[in-house]
C-alpha cells in the first residue's frame, strides 16, 4: 500500500510538473502542487520504507523531472510560443514636412545638442552641430541624416 501511495504521489507530481512546464509556464499552483507531491513522496518513502527505497524514489523523481525538461526542450512547444516577427517599422518625424538643406529658421528652445526649432513654419526636433545654441537664435539646416535634421547657427 505504501508503494502505491508513493507511485501515485510521484505520478501526480510529474503530471503537475508537465502542466507547469507545457501549459502554465511560471510559478503557479500546478508548480507548487507538483513540488509538494514530489517532496512528500520522497519524505514518505524515506520515512516508511527506509533509506534504500527513499534513495530509489529520489532518483526516480529527479530523473522524471529531467526527462520532462528534455522532452520539453526537444518538442516544438518553444517554437510555438516564441515570437518570430521582426519589427522593421521606422517612424518618419519629417513626414509631410518639406525641409531642405539651407532652409532657415529660429530655435524655439535652447539646443543643448538637441532641441526644437521653427523651420518653414514647422516646429521640429533638431540636432546642433555647433554645440550649445540659445533659444531665438537664427539657424540654418546644414544636413539631414535619416530623418534627423542637423542645424548650425546662421551668422548674417
Amino acid at each position: 500500500m505504501e508503494t502505491f501511495i508513493i507511485l501515485a504521489l510521484i505520478l501526480a507530481g510529474l503530471l503537475l510538473f508537465m502542466v507547469e512546464v507545457f501549459l502554465i509556464p511560471g510559478i503557479s499552483i500546478a508548480g507548487i502542487a507538483s513540488a509538494i507531491c514530489l517532496l512528500y513522496a520522497n519524505y514518505y518513502a524515506f520515512d516508511t520504507l527506509g533509506p534504500m527505497a527513499g534513495s530509489v524514489t529520489l532518483i526516480a523523481s529527479v530523473l522524471g523531472c529531467i526527462a520532462i525538461i528534455i522532452w520539453f526542450m526537444r518538442s516544438k512547444t518553444i517554437d510555438k510560443l516564441s515570437l518570430k516577427k521582426t519589427l522593421d517599422y521606422k517612424i518618419d518625424p519629417l513626414k509631410g514636412i518639406r525641409i531642405r538643406i539651407g532652409d532657415r529658421g529660429v530655435t524655439v528652445t535652447r539646443l543643448a545638442l538637441i532641441g526644437n526649432a521653427d523651420i518653414n513654419g514647422h516646429i521640429i526636433q533638431v540636432h546642433s552641430s555647433d554645440g550649445l545654441i540659445d533659444e531665438n537664435t537664427p539657424i540654418y539646416v546644414e544636413r539631414m541624416i535619416e530623418g534627423t535634421v542637423i542645424v548650425r547657427r546662421f551668422n548674417q
